[in-house]
């Protein structure tokens, strides 16, 4: 789930993202833990299976179509390896970033036009008559023509190629594999950066995906290095814009797969680890109020909250948390979720987890 859009309207979204199955696919463009893949040029025609579907790349795209997804993963690979000059149209957009730079980055692209259905994400009539040659979706879901868009088998037909983030295969897919369920509930910070390699495959930029690469795991692994050996502290990661996800009108409390990535590399570990997916849906007050949080990090979902007065609400609220009586906070935006700036999170993170170590 990549519940990061900056519109409020997308709030029945969020609601019905996060009651999808959890389920990914792996791919074998992506980079592993602690391997140093040597770049290739890109042989074309380039062919290889994506969730389930044969892909086949002539040359590299250079109309691409981004749909939304209420993600911004995809457009912000896009952005940091430098391929903006091939988006066509981007349905994805976020008004806050871990990486300020960014918010006018993603703005300054090209949008086509392009509205929203219902389900919103491009109808199929608005894909089709853009012409792209190539349309990148988050998730499986994007293709799913009962929500009104156009399915991977009409594009095909029409000479445009579909891409489908590997991590997220399952997600939208009645039919998904146990190794793809698998590889999205076990969702972690290389899922980011294999979706970077994987566009480095597909637009033949190898090198610049791998040094790209190889700058964000070395920060993530600096900080790493910094915190080892000490205590985990207990974080919990709390999105006051996006209670509409909770069942009981709380804060969306993020746990499990990248989240808890995220927070085990900047020294602490999830308040809520161990949760099931269900976590952010269920949770309740009395849950919230007997765990154990040392840090709390608010999640900004729009330019127009203040995360501030939002942290000092949640420790009026929960006033037993460590956190509470030592103010210990940190704010995120889209560094926490699958995407380029985990990095960026981490470092954030990891600042007040463990403050002068």
């Amino acid at each position: 789930m990549n519940p990061c859009h900056a519109r409020r309207p997308l709030a029945a979204a969020l609601c019905a993202l996060v009651a999808l199955t959890a389920a990914g696919c792996g791919d074998p463009a992506g980079p592993q833990s602690g391997s140093a893949a040597v770049p290739t040029a890109s042989g074309y025609p380039l062919t290889f299976d994506n969730c389930g579907t044969k892909v086949t790349f002539q040359r590299p795209p250079q109309r691409v179509l981004i749909l939304n997804g209420t993600s911004v993963a995809e457009v912000e690979s896009f952005i940091m390896l430098g391929l903006d000059k091939n988006v066509l149209a981007n349905a994805q957009s976020y008004g806050v970033s871990d990486d300020p730079a960014m918010i006018g980055r993603i703005k300054a692209l090209p949008t086509g036009g392009l509205t929203m259905n219902k389900n919103f994400d491009v109808p199929a009539e608005q894909v089709l008559k853009l012409k792209p040659d190539l349309v990148v979706s988050t998730w499986s879901g994007g293709f799913d023509a009962r929500k009104g868009f156009a399915t991977r088998e009409q594009l095909a037909a029409a000479g445009i190629t579909s891409l489908v983030n590997p991590v997220n295969c399952a997600m939208g897919k009645p039919e998904a594999t146990e190794e793809e369920k698998r590889a999205y509930r076990n969702q972690s910070i290389n899922s980011s950066l294999e979706f970077i390699a994987l566009l480095g495959r597909v637009f033949d930029v190898q090198d610049r995906a791998a040094d790209l690469i190889g700058r964000l795991r070395a920060r993530v692994e600096a900080v790493r290095a910094r915190v080892a050996g000490r205590p985990a502290k207990k974080v919990l990661i709390a999105y006051p814009g996006m209670s509409m996800m909770n069942a009981n009108g709380l804060p969306a409390v993020m746990t499990g797969g990248i989240y808890d990535d995220v927070i085990k590399a900047a020294g602490g570990v999830n308040a809520f680890a161990g949760q099931s997916s269900d976590a952010t849906r269920t949770l309740n007050t009395e849950q919230l109020a007997t765990a154990q949080v040392d840090v709390l990090v608010v999640g900004q979902f729009t330019p127009d909250e203040r995360p501030e007065a939002e942290a000092a609400k949640l420790f009026a609220a929960y006033p037993h948390w460590a956190a509470s009586k030592s103010r210990t906070y940190a704010v995120v935006s889209d560094g926490v979720y699958l995407g380029p700036l985990n990095a960026a999170a981490v470092e954030k993170l990891s600042k007040v987890v463990h403050p002068g170590d």
